[in-house]
């Protein structure tokens, strides 16, 4: 893995696919990424989603996937919505950053509190409406005897129905999560699949609504995307 290099790489890196830097420059190349992403924002709203970042880091610090910490992660869905799909707005940057937060490190955001406590700690440092992106796309403890899966699909498609701009983060989230599978290996690879394959028409659908605050050509360049997220899912499976 190569290492930051001054003036020359970040302007590489300002232009490089997401998935491409990881390999290459791993979790300091994608910080630098949202660094110049959110040059564009006021100093207070830096400051904010450079404290967004601090947290999601701290939370998520023992955290993994496959071969990579699972920072990485939330940086991604970040710096794509704002360097794709070309939404600048703060809360939703900070959104994306703790978008996983709440649902996998609860107690360490309000100990002894749950969920409803850790979403209001997160309301009282980062605004009420990044707390209300953050609840809309944290998935719900399963109902045992029930198939995870379609749980997760009922969630997605009833939380997403009336948020949003929760939708856009999702994209995001779901676009990560279906790139990052080509990039895993293992018996957990056909059980993903299995999980999003299902998903890619509910998704697409809540992307191409009229109230989805997107410009017409990303729409368009999600929609292309989920197409080839659902062939390779496909592929996987066959």
């Amino acid at each position: 893995m190569m290492t930051l290099d001054g003036a020359a790489d970040s302007r590489l890196l300002g232009t490089m696919p997401l998935h491409a830097i990881t390999p290459r420059y791993g979790e300091a190349g994608l910080r630098e990424r949202l660094l110049l992403e959110i040059a564009r924002f006021p100093t207070a709203g830096r400051e904010r989603a450079e404290d967004a970042l601090q947290l999601a880091s701290r939370l998520h610090a023992p955290d993994r996937r496959q071969r990579e910490p699972y920072i990485n992660h939330p940086l991604r869905v970040a710096i794509r919505i704002i360097s794709h799909y070309r939404i600048t707005y703060l809360d939703i940057t900070c959104a994306a950053l703790l978008h996983d937060t709440v649902e996998d490190h609860a107690p360490e955001i309000a100990p002894g509190g749950g969920r409803p406590a850790a979403l209001a700690a997160l309301a009282s440092q980062f605004g009420e409406r990044a707390s209300e992106l953050v609840a809309a796309l944290t998935n719900p403890e399963y109902e045992p005897g029930r198939d995870h899966h379609e749980q997760y699909r009922d969630h997605v498609a009833a939380s997403l129905a009336g948020s949003p701009w929760a939708r856009v983060i999702k994209a995001s989230d779901f676009t990560d999560n279906a790139v990052g599978l080509f990039h895993t290996t293992g018996p957990k690879v056909a059980n993903l699949a299995r999980k999003y394959r299902p998903l890619v028409p509910v998704i697409r659908e809540l992307v191409l609504r009229s109230d989805t605050p997107l410009q017409p050509s990303v729409k368009g360049m999600i929609a292309r995307q989920l197409d080839d997220a659902e062939a390779r899912f496909s592929l996987i499976l066959a």
